[in-house]
């Protein structure tokens, strides 16, 4: 069995070694998270109700022995009626040298990929999609502030590819409810 295992250690992808920095940049989002969600608002509603307040959890756990990173995040309004619901897992790429995402919006039962790679001191993620109008659109979603209490994610978009984007549609500042997530 030793002679088994010598062997696979030796085969390509087998070889037990550190995790370069890069497979390690999402792993402030591991733990559970209690939120704040501000979607942008503007127009003749935002002056007569104000901005929605929303609020939810989100966790993020190991998974795939290790490899990738998964992840929930609910969304709630004032009153605790559900407003969005995904489930996310996150790998890094050796290969390509980046990050790989997919997401699962519940509600709407729609998947997204996005991909991306750290920037400083924040994550940087970019997707292809379609608004509901049926129109290409592109979206960011930068990490920011990130310490071991929290962090904030800022969703922007672009409907020109990526030569204007309409910042922070969406933002959520996340407070560190606990470092290990309930599952």
């Amino acid at each position: 069995m030793k002679r088994l295992a010598a062997i696979f250690l030796l085969l390509p992808g087998f070889a037990a070694a550190q995790a370069p920095a890069q497979e390690k940049q999402f792993d402030f989002l591991l733990g559970q998270w209690e939120i704040e969600a501000r979607p942008k608002v503007s127009g003749i509603a935002a002056a007569m109700h104000g901005v929605p307040k929303l609020g939810g959890t989100w966790k993020a756990w190991r998974s795939m022995d290790g490899l990738a990173i998964e992840d929930e995040l609910r969304i709630v309004d004032a009153s605790g009626n559900p407003i969005s619901f995904s489930h996310g897992m996150r790998i890094y790429s050796k290969a390509e040298g980046r990050w790989k995402s997919s997401l699962l919006d519940a509600y709407r039962a729609r998947f997204s990929e996005s991909a991306g790679e750290g920037a400083g001191s924040a994550m940087v993620m970019i997707s292809q999609g379609v608004d509901p109008e049926g129109h290409p659109v592109t979206s960011r979603v930068r990490y920011l502030d990130i310490g071991p209490g929290g962090f904030r994610m800022q969703q922007d978009r672009s409907s020109d590819g990526g030569k204007t984007w309409d910042e922070a549609v969406l933002t959520i500042v996340a407070k560190r409810s606990s470092a290990a997530p309930p599952r």
